[in-house]
């Protein structure tokens, strides 16, 4: 038997450690060793909760399946674990010293069998600083940042090459990250999350929810927002009431702006809204409000909203995030083509300058709005592996899919953008994995403050959208 004990001490209540603890697939955002953690029981967590929990074990990948088999509420947390030739019995102790502050006991008995009975001495030392690594990340995740993270030498390189970059956008960008955690925790607060029935957008709604906040979906299908309201509470659990569904297309101007009109009716104050829906079409087309198609979901449907939302924005002190993407870089802002009449069509093309234009935009409301102590940014999710990708990039899905990221990493900055403190102070910035990036890298592509305003100006023209009292 192998027997581990690791202590720390975290400036968090106990409250809040045992919530963070309680639903268990948070150890991927903690422990180094773990590379994905499912909760399979939907629901709150609970007695006889289980959670799958994929693991880098002596240089292989392993799931191994924990089940919650006793809880003491703001106390205590027992679990046990077993795969292929281990079991384990774990208890994690939370105790409340002075001035808020908690202290956690980590205790494990780890017994292998087969194979690996064979390399206990070997393996003992091994689990051990495993451990400790594990127990070290807990505190990290647990301890509240008030700065935005480094960025990483690769990293700063890759700014300055698109070649250097692509790996970074892949997999290998987000697992490389030093702090994954998301334990700051939304109650009372409102989040609006476009395009969340699938991809990425679900998975942004999933950590929101499990964060506590009242969370917002919009999308175009009745049927698919059902059974994302219900995949969102399983994930999170907690009351259903608080999640929420809105059905509009938001590729018309009428729906997004009856959409806004509807929110800022029901919820006074909004705290986070992200511009998640997108979408690509494979010939060129105008809408009946005379968009581009392209242009119309991923440009001009959030200026209609976010502009629509700006009252209760305002009111709440809010943080906006614009998802872009990295083909962006490979488009200039063309303002006397926005729809695309005079240039000859592509999907990718009409795609990268329509998330160039949301980029622009995302720094023109930040400082339009800033003294308004409204946040904005963009960020770029990466490479992910989403439905969208599947059926608009098919032969890209097929040469790079073991590479990309999953849903839930495609999410994480724009979980962090809204709910960390650390982003509480960041405007106008686009993000990749955290940290703030140039937004432009070939020539020509720079936008200059004077075209971001006439940008503006041409969207609030074209959609008819009145101005807010900033001019």
């Amino acid at each position: 038997m192998i027997r581990l004990h690791e202590t720390v001490r975290v400036a968090r209540a106990a409250a809040d450690c045992y919530r963070y603890l309680l639903d268990f697939s948070t150890c991927e955002q903690w422990d180094p060793g773990v590379y994905r953690a499912e909760k399979i029981t939907p629901g709150t967590p609970a007695v006889g909760s289980e959670f799958d929990v994929t693991v880098s074990l002596f240089g292989r990948r392993a799931t191994l399946r924990y089940r919650i088999t006793a809880l003491k509420p703001d106390a205590r947390i027992e679990l046990e674990m077993y795969g292929n030739g281990i079991r384990s019995t774990e208890t994690i102790a939370i105790s409340a010293n002075a001035a808020g502050s908690a202290q956690i006991d980590y205790r494990a008995d780890f017994r292998l069998s087969g194979a690996l009975r064979l390399s206990e001495t070997l393996a003992r030392p091994l689990f051990k600083r495993v451990g400790r690594k594990a127990v070290a990340g807990l505190a990290d995740a647990l301890t509240i940042k008030t700065t935005v993270p480094r960025q990483s030498w690769p990293s700063y390189a890759a700014d300055r090459s698109l070649v250097l970059a692509a790996p970074m956008f892949t997999e290998r960008g987000y697992l490389a990250l030093d702090d994954k955690s998301h334990s700051e925790f939304m109650d009372d607060r409102v989040v609006v999350v476009t395009g969340a029935t699938s991809g990425i957008g679900e998975a942004i709604a999933c950590e929101y929810a499990r964060l506590g906040a009242t969370v917002v979906l919009v999308g175009r299908d009745a049927d698919k927002l059902a059974a994302s309201r219900q995949t969102v509470h399983d994930f999170a659990g907690g009351d259903i009431a608080r999640i929420h569904a809105e059905q509009a297309d938001l590729i018309d101007v009428a729906e997004t702006r009856a959409l806004g009109e509807r929110l800022t009716e029901r919820f006074p104050r909004i705290d986070v809204l992200v511009n998640n829906a997108g979408a690509m079409f494979d010939t060129h087309a105008l809408t009946d409000d005379g968009f581009e198609r392209t242009l119309a979901i991923n440009l001009v449907a959030p200026f209609v909203l976010t502009e629509t939302l700006m009252g209760s924005l305002i009111a709440a002190g809010a943080r906006v995030v614009n998802m872009s993407s990295g083909g962006m870089y490979l488009q200039p802002l063309v303002l006397d083509d926005m729809n695309l009449e005079q240039s000859d069509y592509s999907a990718s093309k009409a795609y990268a300058r329509a998330k160039r234009g949301l980029v622009a935009l995302t720094r023109h409301w930040a400082r339009r709005y800033g003294d308004a102590g409204v946040r904005f940014n963009a960020m770029h999710p990466g490479w992910a592996a989403t439905p969208g990708v599947t059926k608009s990039l098919p032969g890209f899905d097929k040469v790079m899919g073991r590479f990309l990221r999953d849903a839930r990493m495609g999410a994480d900055t724009a979980v962090w953008l809204g709910a960390a403190e650390a982003a509480n102070h960041c405007q106008g910035e686009f993000f990749l994995d955290r940290t703030p990036h140039p937004t432009a890298v070939l020539p020509n592509t720079q936008v200059r403050p004077s075209d971001a305003q006439a940008l503006y100006g041409w969207l609030r023209n074209e959609s008819d959208i009145p101005v807010h009292g900033f001019e």
